[in-house]
């Protein structure tokens, strides 16, 4: 796990590369490498690599980076894991590779050498690189198909700039700040910045599962390698294993066997749900003492002590039942607002989300540990949202309704002035019937945080206008149900996977996590479980299977779903100005447009963003 960069001056006119802006890039990202830093450039000045360690695997400094392959051809700066690097470290030895160290970094690399970008296809894991390729001149930026792992980058025309995050590439003094309509838009439709845009012109994200080559025509069109939406699709035709039950189980305890893979202590995220018990479950099934050796962390509030929420009585139960220990972690809303300028400038990109992925790492990484898995994703897998069952319900209500233009129209005209209690309450009301005859409405309608008429009252007409336009949010959604499953169910399993976990839940766990210096890995977020798993949950969809194959006790498998939550939203109702009346989410997203540093988020002064939305 690292922060990496990396600069190409591609164009022969092109000043060389400036190693102080490439160590301000790296020193930038410190919290994600504090072990150790490397620097590399080339004797032309043409190209540089940098990274700051987080050591988990192989300790040694020889497997620091960047880092060279054996045939001196090769240079990558990596983050990540490849929880697959044994078997494929293996059957390197067997063709006659020779390697210095024992982590993952120089397999992939070797790896590389002997199959180049078909290699991909091979890997395991989470992971985001700059891989340089010497004797061609081209450097290679590469992103797990899942997007577990960020990576950015600039092109100015002359040179390209890559980093693991957007802010270092800002550090580093020479990326033009322009504001990206797309970005903005995208961030007030969704309550954080879609991929592959930026809040900033020049700066895109490498796509999840694409890879960038940059040659001396610059970074050419992100070139896909895996789709999540397509694995969905061909997991959704799979026949279903004769013994469902057996065959999730094991698929379980071989994904959580892989994401086990560590040279120093694992932690886990638990709370009272399915997911996280079930992750425990399968550490204990690999026997009790791997469930000893790991270290469980509960996140408690004095709000919820004795209630529904409180998560620390039942997760002190399962870490008994399974033989780990556990730790309680009381967090209060005076620390809340302590920490808010410090979380605040570790959002790489602005996020609704990302509070509670705060605590429970700084929790984690107060107990010394640098590894932590946590359940996200579950719920992407095996239909555990609302939106599960939701869309499907909605679409059959609205499909004729949403048929005819006018009355969406209507709706979204009169609903502020007839029921203006309602549209504070319910704002998304007015926009049911214009959005509600497709799939990608619908899901707007679900996730979405504001709706694209409301967009000119935040940002102004003409930035609304070209945002939207350069977003292209519907053509977006509408490619992942055309390219994935055909199903209720894997239409809304791709959209939560493409869209929800992705540009939020994965980017939040990233950034809230890495500035404490701790690795979170996400079992459930698996190429090889997604595999074996969406067939049957495809089948089966919900939690029930899941919660029966881990063997889970029946007060957890019985228990309603309240996830890793927090009392966010009564701590920003305290804190947030404007009307109390208006949903907390979009009242935290004026908290952020207004203390974003660097941009202009939002253009909606003092004015209370209900009283804007019901001025029109």
């Amino acid at each position: 796990m690292c922060g990496l960069a990396a600069i190409f001056a591609y164009h022969p006119a092109a000043p060389p590369v400036n190693e102080g802006e490439l160590v301000a890039i790296r020193e930038a990202m410190r919290a994600r490498g504090p072990d150790a830093a490397g620097l590399w450039c080339d004797s032309e000045g043409r190209v540089g690599l940098a990274h700051r360690r987080l050591a988990i695997l192989d300790l040694d400094p020889r497997a620091d980076q960047p880092m060279v392959s054996a045939c001196g051809r090769f240079r990558i700066a990596f983050n990540g894991e490849i929880y697959n690097f044994r078997a494929l470290r293996t059957e390197l030895i067997e063709r006659g590779a020779v390697l210095r160290t024992t982590g993952d970094t120089e397999v992939l690399l070797e790896l590389w050498a002997r199959e180049g970008p078909a290699c991909l296809a091979r890997l395991r894991g989470m992971y985001a690189f700059a891989l340089w390729d010497e004797p061609r001149r081209t450097l290679f930026l590469v992103r797990d198909p899942f997007g577990i792992k960020p990576l950015y980058y600039a092109d100015d025309g002359w040179t390209v700039r890559a980093a693991s995050q957007v802010k270092a590439l800002l550090a580093g003094g020479n990326i033009a700040t322009d504001e990206e309509p797309a970005g903005l838009a995208g961030f007030w439709l969704w309550g954080s910045v879609p991929e592959p845009f930026t809040l900033y012109r020049a700066i895109r994200a490498v796509p999840a599962g694409h890879l960038v080559r940059v040659d001396a025509l610059g970074a050419r069109a992100p070139e896909p390698f895996c789709r999540i939406e397509e694995e969905l699709a061909r997991a959704e035709a799979a026949p279903v294993p004769a013994d469902p039950r057996a065959a999730l189980r094991e698929a379980l305890i071989d994904s959580v066997r892989h994401h086990l893979e560590s040279d120093v202590p694992v932690g886990l995220f638990l709370s009272s749900g399915i997911d996280s018990n079930a992750i425990l479950a399968a550490v204990r099934a690999l026997g009790p003492e791997r469930a000893a050796a790991v270290t469980a962390v509960t996140v408690a509030f004095p709000e919820w002590r004795g209630g529904p929420d409180d998560e620390a009585v039942l997760a002190a139960e399962t870490a008994r039942f399974f033989g780990c220990r556990h730790v309680v972690v009381e967090v209060r809303e005076e620390d809340f607002r302590v920490d808010l300028p410090r979380i605040l400038a570790a959002m790489d990109q602005p996020s609704i989300d990302g509070v509670n992925s705060w605590l429970v790492s700084k929790a984690t990484a107060a107990l010394g540990l640098k590894v932590a898995l946590s359940g996200t994703g579950g719920d992407e897998l095996f239909g555990g949202y609302p939106s599960f069952r939701e869309l499907p319900r909605w679409r059959r209500a609205l499909f004729l309704p949403a048929t005819v233009p006018l009355l969406g129209r209507l709706l979204r005209a009169l609903l502020p002035r007839v029921a203006p209690e309602l549209a504070r309450r319910q704002p998304k009301l007015a926009g049911l019937l214009e959005h509600g005859g497709s799939w990608a409405g619908l899901y707007l309608l679900r996730r979405g945080l504001f709706l694209p008429h409301e967009l000119p009252h935040l940002l102004g007409r003409e930035r609304a206008r070209e945002g939207l336009r350069r977003l292209g949010w519907h053509e977006t959604l509408e490619g992942i149900l055309r390219r994935g499953p055909g199903s209720p169910w894997g239409r809304v399993a791709a959209l939560e996977n493409c869209l929800y976990m992705r540009n939020q839940l994965l980017r939040d766990l990233d950034w809230a996590s890495m500035a404490h210096s701790l690795e979170v890995r996400v079992p459930f977020v698996d190429l090889g479980l997604l595999r074996a798993a969406a067939p049957i949950a495809c089948a089966s969809p919900g939690k029930e299977l899941l919660a029966r194959a881990a063997g889970l006790p029946e007060r957890v498998a019985n228990r309603p779903k309240t996830g890793f939550s927090t009392p966010v939203g009564t701590w920003i109702a305290r804190a947030s100005a404007g009307d109390a009346r208006v949903p907390w989410a979009r009242r935290w997203a004026r908290e952020l447009g207004r203390s974003w540093s660097g941009t202009r988020v939002a253009g909606i002064g003092e004015q209370g963003v209900s009283e804007l939305l019901l001025a029109e």
